[in-house]
């Protein structure tokens, strides 16, 4: 691998990194940002205004992380901002229903008609595990059935993988999750209906619920074909299964109803989280009426949060959604990511780069390969060394992606065409670079 130069200081990020480690584990609160699968200290962000971020060395980059997602309208939304300063000024947390939890809770359910009822919680991890439990606790069975390549949060019975088999029930793979948990759930590889047909068969009076992400965004972006996703919620109802979509991703960012709306596929309980909060920490999941009738205090679910429905997070969620509700918000996203993307696969395609780039409304991610990538077992891990150059050029030249070859990339509509041209040029010529070594 050929040395990778540095032309920016990191300087100031690699001493608050240093410093960082007497404290956390890692010096993160998150593993990933630790930079471990990329070059260099991570990078210590001070500031961030529409779709750029500043960092404490003072570099300025375009932005694709957006925080992991959540920012759709970009850094610090004058309307979110607002809003918060307002309630804050009110007080931050009573620990009782407030007015805009409803207006919230109103705004949702007015948009998303494949929800009735739904609980706010404080991430998508929180709102994941609460599905989980409403799950076995309406069907009275305890197992789950999970696919390869989708993630659901550090919950302890979906941090699994396959074991030996092509249908085998998970292995851990975390320390600190006891074997009886992961033993709790089935694990299979994507886009695979005749398995899928045989485990159903053969799980159905045991299992709880089927989870998968629509639109599977944290291991590679996954995109399965409709067919698949409509067939497994055909087999569920069949075979008397709930389905769960997981869009802690795909909620509010591939149209306000997520991959249940683009899909036109109904689930029985779905999770969001990210988007919904507006910058602040929430998470929701939601369901029909009777089914969500089975959390406390109507039902015997138990599920609480001190925070949960906090005032200041859902001012920001309110202020957010707000405007995503505007006509046509998601079709100009949608719109400006497509011309991105394709300019950069036309460059690609050109120099005959070996590079596939997969989109969802306005997340993107690039492999590098050629064929189309619908399971993580096609991703081939040494490609991994091409992203961590490209990674460190974009950095040289402005341009930040989140720090792991794995994970998607966001277009917020702070993002402007400008902006998106003067990052088209740089990644191509990053590209450049990396294929010329």
């Amino acid at each position: 691998m050929m040395e990778l130069i540095n032309t920016i200081s990191r300087e100031r990020s690699a001493a608050l990194f240093q410093e960082a480690k007497r404290y956390f584990p890692g010096g993160v609160n998150s593993p990933v940002r630790a930079f471990k699968s990329v070059s260099g200290p991570p990078l210590f962000i001070k500031e961030g205004q529409g779709c750029r971020i500043t960092d404490e060395d003072d570099n300025v980059f375009l932005d694709f992380c957006c925080s992991w997602g959540p920012l759709i309208l970009g850094h610090n939304n004058a309307a979110i901002r607002e809003k918060v300063i307002e309630t804050v000024q009110r007080g931050t947390s009573f620990g009782t229903p407030t007015r805009l939890g409803n207006e919230l809770g109103q705004l949702i359910l007015a948009h998303n008609p494949y929800v009735e009822k739904i609980r706010f919680v404080s991430s998508g991890t929180e709102a994941v595990m609460s599905a989980i439990r409403l799950a076995r606790g309406a069907t009275g069975r305890s197992k789950l059935l999970k696919f390869e390549g989708c993630y659901h949060g550090h919950v302890d019975s979906l941090m699994v993988k396959a074991g030996s088999g092509l249908a085998t029930f998970g292995e851990s793979t975390s320390a600190g999750i006891p074997a009886a948990f992961a033993q709790e759930t089935l694990v299979l590889p994507l886009n695979q209906p005749e398995l899928l047909e045989q485990v159903l068969q053969e799980h159905h009076q045991d299992l709880a619920a089927v989870i998968i992400e629509p639109i599977p965004a944290n291991n590679g972006l996954l995109l399965q074909d409709r067919s698949f996703l409509q067939l497994l919620r055909e087999r569920c109802t069949a075979h008397g299964v709930l389905l769960i979509f997981d869009e802690v991703i795909s909620g509010f960012r591939v149209g306000f109803a997520g991959a249940a709306g683009y899909y036109d596929i109904q689930p029985d309980i779905l999770t969001y989280g990210k988007i919904i909060w507006g910058g602040m920490p929430v998470g929701a999941y939601g369901a029909s009426a009777e089914l969500m009738s089975h959390i406390a205090p109507e039902g015997g679910v138990y599920q609480a949060g001190t925070l949960s429905a906090n005032p200041v997070a859902m001012a920001a969620g309110y202020a957010a959604l707000q405007q995503l509700v505007e006509p046509g918000f998601y079709e100009a996203l949608d719109a400006k990511t497509q011309q991105f993307v394709a300019g950069i696969q036309s460059y690609c395609d050109e120099r005959d780069y070996p590079v596939r780039i997969a989109r969802a409304g306005s997340i993107f991610w690039m492999a590098f390969g050629r064929e189309r990538i619908v399971s993580a077992d096609q991703i081939d891990p040494a490609s991994m060394e091409k992203f961590k150059h490209l990674h460190h050029e974009l950095l040289q030249k402005g341009i930040y992606l989140g720090p792991s070859g794995y994970e998607v990339r966001f277009v917020s509509a702070a993002h402007t065409t400008a902006d998106l041209e003067e990052a088209r040029y740089a990644i191509c010529e990053g590209l450049d670079t990396v294929f010329a070594t």
